[in-house]
């Protein structure tokens, strides 16, 4: 469980750490550039279908590790960080999406969606990585 755990939860930082890779070089674009490039990720939502799993694996990992108080809370820790990913995936990315029906339209507000499109990525980035080290330092204790 503890090899899966991080498995997982390492696979679904790969996407996140994509987009802030990118950041820099995609937040200054036109709008048309822009628009071309966001076509990239058509399909990336199965990537997506990580997070569930890294989500169950560390509450299994959780569960594993009880007899250990910390390996426990790091593992619940990764859980509820994961959580939190999806949140704001929720919350923010995903009206960006559906605003610009996942970037083949380009509303008006193009901007302030981009940023908030953008701006969630590099949150979620930093999120993952932290469930990520958690997940890692729960089952290398």
């Amino acid at each position: 469980m503890k090899f899966v755990a991080v498995i997982l939860t390492g696979l679904s930082l790969v996407a996140p750490a994509a987009h802030a890779f990118e950041f820099l070089n995609k937040i200054g674009l036109p709008k048309a550039e822009y628009v071309v490039v966001q076509q990239i990720y058509s399909g990336w939502w199965l990537v997506g279908l990580l997070l569930p799993l890294a989500f169950l694996a560390n509450l299994g990992n959780a569960f594993v590790l009880r007899g250990d108080r910390v390996s426990l809370v790091l593992s619940i820790v990764a859980a509820a960080l994961i959580v939190l990913n999806l949140i704001i995936f929720l919350l923010v990315t995903q009206p960006a999406n559906a605003a610009t029906e996942n970037w083949t339209v380009q509303p008006d507000n193009w901007q302030n969606l981009r940023r908030q499109w953008e701006y969630s990525h590099v949150v979620n980035a930093a999120v993952n990585l932290l469930a990520f080290c958690c997940a890692t330092l729960a089952s290398t204790r």
